[in-house]
């Protein structure tokens, strides 16, 4: 009975002493602006101790966390794939994350949850709890397992990997990969921009809600890749109408002054994307030139490791040919 007992009192303690909190907020456009949510002075100590946990030094202070987590609970699907990267155990991710193309495999057996799961998420046992800074209820994680937050867009894509493999206790495993992608997306940067010209121009469109979006750099869907590593060039109606938001809402009829070049569509689906029908959109010289290039929207959103290696093997087939 006691083994019993004393997890329904947690439970009992935990749900009972959480307020309903604020609503979550509403993210950008396709719901999940991909961002690189991440601490920017994140490290491990200089002084682990010689048990099994060593202190993480969070946004929020120093957090005691496990050395070897084989219990991982991912409130955000910001960071689902930078663990999964790692080769970190999860056993609880975000129900986005599970219907991800290029994790729903791995994911299969595994437990969907949210910041307002907190029964589900006691009955999963984590030994660490991974979130966003804003999440609700996080007092209450705090007391179920090591709980570590990231302010979303904090830092960039790369360095985001290196804080989520010091909170693992995987720093080498994610400097390994870090020099590594630097290295072949420079490389493959040098080919595109051989092959395409250094005055092209590239836009990354995506609808949602029946509205079209066009995207500016550090937005996901590639874009950290093409105007960042790759140094490709963004048309400047683009660089102008996304600078403060990262995206911007257009219409059919002003599209063609937001496309480049060359163009990516991180397309749904499920979405209306009736635009493609129209007149208008036929005669952009990029449509006409075959310089569209379409991605599965689900798996194209984020910049994680496992993201961007599906954009960088995109990006060559759909420049180079590869």
């Amino acid at each position: 009975m006691k083994k019993i007992f004393i997890p329904f009192v947690l439970i009992l303690g935990i749900v009972l002493s959480a307020c309903g909190g604020n609503q979550a907020k509403v993210p950008g456009p396709s719901s999940s602006p991909a961002g690189n949510s991440a601490n920017n002075s994140s490290t491990a100590s200089s002084s682990e101790p010689e048990g099994s946990t060593f202190t993480y030094e969070s946004e929020n202070g120093p957090v005691e966390v496990p050395k070897n987590p084989q219990r991982v609970v991912v409130l955000t699907r910001f960071l689902t794939g930078n663990v999964m990267a790692l080769g970190v155990p999860v056993v609880g991710v975000d129900e986005m994350s599970k219907t991800n193309p290029r994790f729903e495999e791995k994911l299969k057996d595994v437990e969907a949850v949210s910041d307002e799961s907190l029964e589900k998420i006691i009955e999963l046992q984590p030994d660490l709890i991974i979130g966003l800074s804003d999440i609700k209820n996080i007092d209450k994680f705090k007391q179920i397992a090591p709980t570590v937050t990231y302010t979303y867009n904090k830092v960039d894509y790369l360095t985001l990997q290196l804080q989520v493999g010091k909170l693992l206790n995987k720093e080498k495993e994610a400097q390994a990969w870090v020099d590594d992608f630097k290295a072949r997306t420079e490389k493959a940067g040098e080919e595109i921009r051989a092959k395409i010209g250094k005055e092209a121009t590239v836009s990354v469109i995506e609808t949602f809600n029946k509205q079209l979006y066009v995207y500016g750099y550090n937005f996901g869907r590639g874009t950290e890749l093409l105007y960042g590593a790759f140094k490709l060039g963004m048309p400047e109606k683009v660089k102008e109408g996304t600078k403060t938001d990262g995206y911007l809402a257009v219409s059919t009829e002003v599209l063609k002054d937001y496309l480049g070049d060359y163009v990516i569509f991180s397309k749904n689906a499920e979405e209306d994307n009736s635009f493609q029908n129209t007149d208008i959109y036929k005669s952009i010289p990029a449509v006409q030139n075959n310089h569209v290039f379409e991605a599965d929207a689900k798996a194209f959103y984020f910049n994680d490791p496992l993201s961007l290696e599906y954009q960088l093997e995109f990006f060559e087939h759909s420049f180079l040919g590869k």
